[in-house]
């Protein structure tokens, strides 16, 4: 086994900074910490459980390990779509507990600047946009880039936590 010293741990968490997997959701773009994500798998079976949020879909077993997955566009209050050949599960890693984000497709890992982030607007009921951390700012473009951590809620996080294996 290698063993990373300070210096290299430093290193690699600093290639990490500024970067964003983005993902759409029918044509907004959201923007992922890459620091999140493990990895990015296509479409697979899923199989439901009783009980839970309707935006959690159900489990997938990667690799022998059982994984639940959360469908964005659910968790966003957008209508379904059925899943087709680019819909992917982008698996993140939230406070040691793994979950698959079913998105509508993956476009790229981008590096945003701290000078092109900004807050997103304040909304009168405030949880408008309690998903989105800030806003980057990409030539013409913009991608909502989301706080990973909102995106479960403590009762998803307690069940979840008992699902995985």
């Amino acid at each position: 086994m290698e063993v990373l010293d300070s210096n290299e741990i430093e290193f690699e968490e600093d290639t990490q900074k500024g970067r964003y997997l983005i993902f759409t959701l029918g044509k907004e773009y959201y923007g992922i910490e890459i620091r999140y994500v493990t990895e990015i798998i296509g479409i697979q079976a899923i199989t439901e459980l009783p009980e839970l949020s309707d935006y959690i879909r159900g489990i997938i077993n990667l690799r022998g390990k059982i994984i639940p997955v959360m469908d964005v566009r659910l968790r966003f209050k957008k209508e379904f779509q059925e899943y087709y050949d680019r819909t992917c599960i982008i698996v993140i890693n939230i406070n040691e507990v793994s979950v698959g984000l079913i998105v509508d497709s993956v476009s790229e890992v981008l590096s945003i600047d701290d000078q092109n982030i900004v807050e997103p607007p304040r909304m009168n009921k405030g949880s408008q946009n309690r998903y989105i951390r800030s806003i980057g700012k990409v030539g013409s473009d913009v991608k909502l880039l989301l706080d990973c951590e909102k995106l479960l809620s403590d009762n998803d996080m307690d069940d979840l936590d008992k699902i995985e294996i």
